[in-house]
């Protein structure tokens, strides 16, 4: 089986997909063609109000993080370099967009589908679809701007 693209990438400590960090959600992402495909099994602490409903900024930290890094991996890919190659490329979350199309189930998996729509320069437009139960649940936008490695670093570093 493929890595995930999130193990992939150095240093990660994000909440929701850095393998690096215990507590967070450690999403994973995979290429599947032109799509980076995610699938997330929600735990009871990501309710919303009603016990059966995934929490609304769960989700919305899903598909950031999921969108950010299909643009790092597009990074990679469109270079023509092996992902997490030096020099490291990274991605921050200059704009997100989600749009709620219905109640997110919270006791069955939710996938998610990203692909870049559009790249100028530094920054890539990722569209991302969520589905569970066979419906869709969310769609997003996403904008990812690539920034340089030193951006990485703790300013008391």
């Amino acid at each position: 089986m493929a890595k995930a693209i999130q193990d992939c990438i150095p240093d990660n400590h994000c909440f929701g997909c850095g393998p690096l960090n215990p507590l967070g959600l450690q999403i994973k992402s995979y290429w599947d063609g032109e799509e980076a495909v995610c699938r997330f099994q929600p735990r009871r602490e990501h309710m919303a109000g009603p016990t059966h409903v995934l929490n609304g900024g769960i989700l919305a930290t899903v598909i950031d993080c999921h969108a950010v890094c299909t643009a790092i991996a597009d990074s990679y890919r469109v270079a023509g370099e092996e992902l997490g190659a030096v020099p490291f490329r990274w991605a921050v979350t200059a704009a997100l967009r989600v749009d709620y199309l219905a109640p997110t189930p919270i006791h069955q998996p939710v996938e998610l589908r990203a692909r870049v729509r559009e790249v100028s320069g530094r920054k890539r437009v990722v569209d991302c679809t969520v589905r569970s139960g066979g419906r869709d649940c969310a769609k997003a936008e996403v904008l990812a701007v690539e920034v340089p490695e030193g951006w990485r670093q703790s300013p008391g570093r």
